[in-house]
């Protein structure tokens, strides 16, 4: 049985994500705390410090539209154990916007499978750890791969 703890924390990852989807706000905003750390790294160049993930997903939601009904955040299973909420989901959209690794838009559509790990404190998404397939991602919107030496 899942404590309401648990129950809670799903809750709040799910209105996270909602909330992704909702272009309208920025309401996603207040699902993280300040200090939020990401481990992975949003977007490329994201800065190593506490909160900086807040910034990575702005620049991630303006450079793909969600103007297609399928667009956005699906999430496909939810898994919660404590303060630990796994998610996995498909991501669809359309190159539109600036992004800082390909800082012209393609126009051209993706649709990526992915896994985020969400720790939740205090009701707030404190910790982000993701896996998702960049290569299809890169393949699909026509990105060269980064060379990062």
């Amino acid at each position: 049985m899942l404590s309401a703890t648990t129950l809670d924390n799903k809750q709040v990852v799910l209105g996270f994500i909602a909330a992704l989807n909702d272009r309208t706000s920025q309401d996603w905003v207040q699902y993280l705390a300040p200090d939020v750390v990401d481990h992975n790294k949003i977007i490329f160049g994201e800065e190593e410090v506490p909160g900086a993930a807040i910034e990575g997903f702005r620049q991630q939601l303006a450079a793909f539209s969600t103007e297609h009904p399928d667009d956005g955040f699906h999430v496909e299973q939810l898994i919660a154990e404590g303060d630990d909420v796994v998610v996995r989901l498909r991501v669809r959209g359309a190159h539109t916007g600036y992004h800082p690794r390909m800082p012209e838009p393609t126009g051209r559509r993706c649709d990526v499978e992915q896994i985020w790990i969400f720790t939740v404190r205090a009701g707030r998404v404190a910790e982000i750890r993701a896996v998702s397939d960049r290569l299809g991602m890169f393949l699909q919107l026509g990105w060269d791969w980064p060379n990062e030496d």
